[in-house]
């Protein structure tokens, strides 16, 4: 625990040097500027339509795309391979990049939440919603990401996968809304986080809940999987 701890304070300490937590401040005031004069609470159905696909897009940013950033930056200073060769295992070092991430998106979230919904708003639900997107979207993109030696090569199918993995928007927000997509929809790996957030904002049946949760785990699981072979193969045994 105590190198997952040191590897802890130690990406939160580059996340701040690097600007993240001041981004992560404008985009949650500018979106509550935006959204501050949507009505909360049972009576706002734009606002709890609206706000989920917009934590959605914040996640994206704050996980898929900084850990990305995040892995660039040690690839490009050598401190991923000098990591090879210390006691740090591959979970605890993908484990850290989780939490800290984490701890971002939720700080972020959560306050977002707070001031656009005034406080109405089931916290454990919209908690878990982030917490399993943040899993899935940071591990997805340490899988992707390290891969790559630089930017320009990332760039492309990062943008490629983020697309697939947004898929579910549409019929949420009604394009290509037909009961054959919407019920392909709950075999995608961000369909679980969407009713989660969704059901933060207004109530969901138990069903509904279980299956967020239930599938999320699952998804987030597979990531994990997949991002600890790509660490395996690409700094392990790279090096």
């Amino acid at each position: 625990m105590k190198r997952f701890f040191a590897t802890f304070i130690c990406d939160v300490q580059v996340q701040y040097r690097n600007g993240f937590y001041y981004a992560a401040l404008v985009v949650t005031a500018l979106a509550a500027v935006l959204l501050y004069r949507f009505p909360a609470g049972s009576q706002g159905l734009w606002l709890a339509r609206l706000l989920p696909a917009i934590i959605v897009n914040n996640l994206l940013i704050n996980t898929f795309y900084f850990v990305g950033g995040l892995v660039l930056l040690e690839k490009g200073e050598g401190t991923l391979e000098a990591q090879v060769v210390t006691p740090l295992r591959a979970g605890e070092y993908l484990g850290a990049k989780v939490g800290t991430l984490l701890l971002l998106s939720l700080l972020e979230n959560v306050a977002l939440a707070w001031l656009v919904a005034r406080g109405v708003f089931s916290m454990p639900l919209l908690v878990a919603g982030i917490a399993l997107a943040a899993g899935f979207y940071t591990l997805t993109g340490f899988a992707l990401v390290i891969r790559y030696a630089g930017m320009n090569e990332y760039l492309l199918p990062s943008l490629l996968l983020i697309t697939l993995l947004a898929l579910p928007l549409l019929p949420y927000f009604g394009v290509a809304d037909l009961s054959w997509v919407r019920a392909v929809a709950y075999l995608h790996p961000l369909q679980p986080v969407l009713v989660l957030l969704q059901a933060a904002f207004r109530s969901a049946p138990s069903a509904q809940i279980a299956y967020g949760l239930v599938a999320g785990s699952l998804w987030a699981g597979v990531a994990a999987s997949l991002a600890g072979r790509a660490y395996r193969r690409f700094v392990v045994e790279a090096v």
